[in-house]
């Protein structure tokens, strides 16, 4: 877990820091991430069950897989479990939404980074998951709309910071954040209808 690696700036208080709270309120609020972005619309831009796809031919390196873990680390709930291996599995091994997507979601992964290195002195994995809020805020990331083609604040706002909300909240793990006992893509059998709101039979 990258948690565990050294941090660089974790006394510097002159540089932005963020709550996972602050972050998502600047979001929008994560339920922005299931309708906002044109996912598991038609074309079976969708999740499927344990990741349909292969994420062996998408253009992400272990660098990147590395990096995108450590931001969804910072803001991810504390509740919500996410390693390397979930990362690469819930986001690059689904059906690609659109032709290139993943390719523009490793050029914005790079962008953080890079931004990263030059504002916060090291890459996002030695930072702390406070001052990794600080690089999406301090880009600009949390304050613009989201677009495809857009600046590269507006591109990280759509595919990174787009992606993890959307895996998050279609991920069965969130059902106890959410309320959704099955997410699309995850059925959750004749059992869940069986139960009330609070997870009691009826």
């Amino acid at each position: 877990m990258t948690d565990s690696k050294s941090t660089l700036t974790d006394t510097r208080d002159d540089l932005p820091s963020l709550s996972r709270r602050q972050l998502l309120a600047a979001l929008g609020g994560a339920a922005v991430a299931a309708g906002g972005y044109g996912y598991g619309v038609g074309g079976g831009a969708g999740l499927t069950p344990g990741g349909g796809g292969d994420a062996s031919d998408a253009p992400a390196s272990d660098a990147h897989i590395e990096t995108l873990t450590a931001l969804a680390e910072a803001i991810y709930p504390p509740s919500m479990p996410v390693d390397e291996s979930w990362i690469e599995n819930r986001v690059f091994g689904r059906v690609e939404p659109q032709e290139g997507h993943f390719d523009q979601l490793v050029a914005a992964v790079e962008a953080v980074d890079e931004h990263a290195r030059a504002r916060f002195g090291g890459p996002v994995t030695a930072l702390s998951p406070g001052h990794r809020r600080g690089v999406l805020h301090s880009m600009g990331a949390t304050e613009v709309h989201p677009t495809a083609d857009g600046t590269t604040a507006e591109r990280v706002r759509f595919y990174l910071l787009g992606d993890l909300l959307y895996v998050m909240l279609t991920a069965p793990e969130s059902s106890d954040l959410t309320g959704i006992a099955n997410p699309p893509g995850y059925p959750g059998g004749t059992d869940v209808y069986k139960r009330g709101p609070g997870g009691d039979g009826q």
